[in-house]
């Protein structure tokens, strides 16, 4: 029987070796295992886990944050042109909602005022057209109807 003796001479107790661990900790892929197997192994340098961590996540949230201002970026345009059909949607239904004495014909151009009472009114005379003695409140816009019935902001 083999000498149950370290090389410091110490009495080795075999029932206390842990084989399983000892089988984990070994590997027929040396290059698999977190540390150096021979003396002329590459040196291996245990890092600070939490500065990688911390590396990495900054890492993640530069380019996540580059990554965003890529999408609004991209969105702006869909932004402007949301915005500006709320504009025609809201014009469109002040005009309908406004007094029209005359039959509007697609692709021709009117004009929308406020009257000292608040309310609306559609027509075919022009904000510079009435020189100084405009009758109405204010001018709101200037539009063309279109074929689906919507109306155009044209100014």
């Amino acid at each position: 029987m083999k000498d149950r003796k370290d090389k410091l001479g110490r009495e080795i107790d075999i029932n206390s070796i842990d084989r399983n661990r000892l089988k984990l900790n070994a590997s027929d892929l040396p290059g698999l295992v977190a540390y150096a197997t021979n003396a002329s192994s590459a040196l291996i340098n245990p890092e600070d886990e939490g500065k990688i961590k911390s590396k990495a996540l900054r890492a993640m949230h530069q380019q996540t944050a580059k990554q965003m201002d890529q999408l609004l970026e991209q969105m702006q345009p869909l932004i402007e042109q949301a915005a500006k059909l709320k504009k025609r949607v809201e014009v469109s239904e002040l005009i309908y909602g406004a007094h029209i004495s005359f039959e509007p014909m697609i692709g021709e151009i009117y004009h929308l005022y406020q009257k000292e009472n608040e309310e609306h009114l559609l027509s075919i005379i022009a904000p510079n057209e009435w020189g100084e003695s405009m009758p109405y409140k204010s001018w709101i816009a200037t539009v063309e109807l279109l074929a689906d019935h919507t109306w155009q902001i044209i100014d």
